[in-house]
């Protein structure tokens, strides 16, 4: 038996078959996700310009999708395999998404039209909701052999002020008075239809992440089409990076 964390539920062995999961480590990452305030960050910055979806919060989706990628999930539609999951929908369905007491979460739900039967919410609401955060005005730019980032609309930008709480919440913890950030472009190959080719001749995405290495955090993340070179608008997106510090570096690693 390991001992009680933040959230009201610890492990043990359980000799049974009914109710056991191969996903035992998640509710350790969603409890982590709630001591930085990540939870409460989601709902407050998204909650500005709020996009229900069935009755599911920004932060229900948003860390569905975080418990997603950490259990290895390919594509949105492997939600029905941790809704499968018997053990791991009996923990959140305990324990919601929040972190929040329990009576709190029932009042919340009462304010939605109809009771909610899973745990995870389904591929459907979830492509749905993603689409909130494309500018449609912004599509029509994008075009093979031309590098083109599309603007944040609304929503996507109420979503880049979540990570800077994070960094906030590490600063308080492990104040540092030097960043230095370093930049690299990944490229990511993908079957979906219309991706452009990168340089390497492959459909692709091309993200670019930038690292605050003396805490070793992501300070910055930008989507990017396979098409759009490594070094395109760096000195934007450095400008971007972390705030509050005295001085800063940049390593890259382009």
């Amino acid at each position: 038996m390991f001992k009680q964390g933040v959230l009201p539920f610890r492990y043990e062995c359980e000799q049974t078959e009914s109710g056991i999961t191969a996903l035992a480590g998640l509710p350790a990452y969603l409890e982590l996700a709630i001591v930085p305030g990540l939870t409460d960050s989601i709902q407050r910055h998204l909650g500005e310009c709020a996009k229900k979806e069935q009755g599911r919060t920004d932060t229900q989706i948003v860390m569905s999708l975080v418990l997603l990628n950490i259990a290895g999930g390919d594509s949105v539609d492997d939600l029905r395999i941790l809704e499968k999951d018997e053990g791991l929908v009996k923990v959140v369905r305990q324990l919601g998404f929040s972190g929040h007491p329990r009576k709190e979460r029932r009042e919340q739900e009462r304010r939605w039209r109809k009771e909610r039967k899973r745990a995870f919410p389904s591929p459907s609401v979830v492509f749905r909701y993603l689409t909130s955060f494309v500018n449609p005005a912004e599509e029509t730019k994008r075009a093979r052999g031309h590098a083109f980032i599309s603007a944040a609309n609304e929503r996507l930008q109420a979503l880049r002020r979540v990570n800077p709480d994070l960094l906030r919440f590490a600063q308080r913890k492990s104040p540092q008075t030097e960043a230095t950030l370093e930049m690299d472009a990944s490229i990511v190959e993908t079957t979906k239809q219309d991706t452009l080719f990168s340089y390497q001749g492959s459909p692709s995405f091309q993200p670019l992440s930038v690292r605050w290495a003396e805490l070793d955090l992501v300070a910055h993340s930008e989507f990017r089409d396979g098409n759009v070179p490594a070094g395109y608008q760096n000195l934007r997106v450095f400008h971007e990076g972390p705030g509050g510090i005295t001085e800063r570096g940049a390593e890259s690693l382009l």
